[in-house]
């Protein structure tokens, strides 16, 4: 089974990013990949060029049509999702519109305290007009994101690690049904 992971954020220092690692790390092995993507060079979505787009929107949409699943990995940015990460699905939903029926996961982590909340909450919406199933009852909210995660893929905290432990194979169990 192949997922990637979408970080929905540019920055150098995203704890997001350090997120998706950290599940590339723990739970890839023979039988599951964890890609973590960039966004970072995404140019900005226009109709003008969705029928002959750049290569990196080529490779891209190609990484998230051959997965199996989607993990999206979410800062929250005045109560909603960052801008990149906008950018990034107006891509996928484009032409061959690739989430059309992929599985996906929401998850994301903040410094502040409610974890993204706002943020996963709108992906969702967004998500479900793209015809995407997303797990629910399986929220991620990692807040003290800061306090929790350090280097580029280390998670220190105990519970959140125990949440993930039951959130991944859920995950894989959701993606098996569709």
């Amino acid at each position: 089974m192949k997922y990637v992971a979408i970080v929905g954020s540019n920055s150098k220092n995203s704890l997001n990013r350090v997120l998706a690692n950290f599940l590339a790390k723990r739970y890839g092995s023979d039988d599951l990949s964890i890609e973590v993507l960039s966004i970072n060079n995404l140019p900005f979505y226009s109709v003008d060029d969705e029928l002959t787009p750049s290569e990196g929107v080529v490779a891209f949409k190609q990484a998230v049509k051959e997965a199996d699943g989607v993990i999206w990995l979410t800062p929250e940015y005045n109560h909603s999702i960052p801008g990149v990460l906008k950018n990034a699905i107006d891509w996928l939903s484009r032409v061959d519109k690739v989430m059309i029926n992929k599985p996906s996961l929401i998850m994301g982590t903040t410094p502040g305290f409610l974890g993204t909340v706002y943020a996963q909450m709108h992906l969702r919406d967004i998500l479900f007009a793209l015809q995407s199933p997303v797990l629910m009852g399986n929220d991620t909210l990692v807040g003290a994101g800061h306090q929790k995660l350090s280097g580029t893929d280390n998670l220190t905290d105990d519970s959140t690690i125990a949440w993930l432990d039951t959130v991944m194979p859920n995950f894989t169990a959701f993606v098996a049904s569709h």
